[in-house]
């Protein structure tokens, strides 16, 4: 019988950060957090919750206009506020894709688009990972409307996704591309996209919680009318409505911040011989689950907080240590990790 994996929730074994996704810090900003909280102080209205879904009691004009802000930022004519990144894609995909459709999505994508493609009554179907050959042959048996999903920088990989080719290909097809952007925003991407939807997640980089979907006004016309994701929970709250809001304040006067991590990954990859990505999500495979799990107790007894990634996250046997670095990562701390890996032999 396969052995299955039982997880548990555990605090946090403290020592240096190298697992979070706070990678810029604006999690622990107290700069950020003074302004979330003068922000709410400013409000006319004080509301601890919104009382009620978008459709019925929660919805109002400072999330509408943040709403706006956002549709701005990323450059699509209008934005849906989500209270998680999951919920986001699950809404997406659950929603769009049509009976007749066909959706084709990287294998490797992340498991909130895998669970929106099975509510989805589309036909679905993987694509070898960034394999854009096996993308355009996928493409041409496809039916009815096509949608291509991606993730701008797969989360247990750190590689990025062709996007530019991706985006070519999809035009040559009269495809859709939804873009996962998970792991990128708020590290330089708020730019024009050329894609259908841009799935934008607030509780990594941005330090905060929530997401958006960015894109049409008539995809967002048929989020709210048919998403069951977005009809049938609480708006968020203004908390969060405003934490957003904030944030990219916060990130448009404090640019240096992208750079700064930039440099982290720039250093971690010239000492890190194993190095195979260039973002901020690092990857050591290691083969076994008692051996990766036995390399991260090692690390995490000597002050570095690094987590083994099991199966089934990832395929067997593709076990690995997952490290995230971030801008309050010091050069020292980034080669003493480094060094403390070299000695185990992995």
């Amino acid at each position: 019988m396969k052995r299955v994996l039982r997880r548990s929730l555990k605090l946090p074994p403290g020592g240096v950060d190298f697992t979070s996704n706070d990678y810029l810090g604006l999690s622990r900003s107290a700069e950020l957090h003074k302004m979330i909280a003068d922000a709410m102080a400013a409000l006319p209205q004080k509301r601890n919750g919104s009382t009620g879904s978008r459709l019925l009691s929660g919805n109002s004009e400072l999330v509408e206009g943040v709403e706006q802000k956002l549709a701005r930022i990323f450059q699509k004519e209008s934005a849906l506020l989500f209270d998680s990144g999951y919920s986001a894609n699950l809404a997406v995909l659950s929603t769009l894709p049509q009976h007749g459709d066909t959706i084709i999505m990287d294998e490797l994508s992340h498991a909130s688009l895998k669970d929106g493609a099975r509510l989805s009554l589309a036909t679905k179907w993987n694509f070898r990972h960034n394999d854009l050959a096996d993308l355009r042959k996928k493409l041409d048996s496809a039916k009815g409307e096509k949608w291509i999903v991606v993730e701008s920088i797969y989360s247990m990989d750190g590689d990025e996704c062709p996007l530019d080719e991706i985006i070519s290909l999809a035009n040559s097809f009269s495809a859709h591309v939804v873009l996962d952007e998970a792991h990128t925003t708020g590290l330089g991407n708020q730019r024009k996209i050329d894609v259908a939807v841009r799935v934008c997640t607030f509780g990594k980089a941005m330090g905060i919680h929530g997401a958006c979907v960015a894109s049409s006004s008539d995809v967002k016309n048929q989020l709210v009318n048919f998403s069951r994701p977005f009809i049938y929970t609480t708006a968020p709250s203004d908390h969060s409505v405003v934490s957003i809001s904030c944030a990219f304040d916060f990130l448009a006067t404090n640019t240096h911040l992208t750079k700064e991590l930039a440099e982290r990954i720039n250093y971690f990859t010239s000492i890190a011989g194993w190095s195979r990505s260039n973002s901020q999500i690092q990857v050591l495979i290691v083969h076994g689950e008692d051996k990766v799990k036995t390399a991260a107790s090692h690390l995490q007894e000597k002050g570095f907080d690094v987590r083994p990634i099991l199966s089934p996250t990832v395929k067997e046997g593709q076990e690995r240590l997952r490290i995230c670095l971030h801008t309050f990562n010091t050069k020292e701390e980034i080669k003493a990790l480094v060094d403390e890996i070299k000695s185990l032999g992995l």
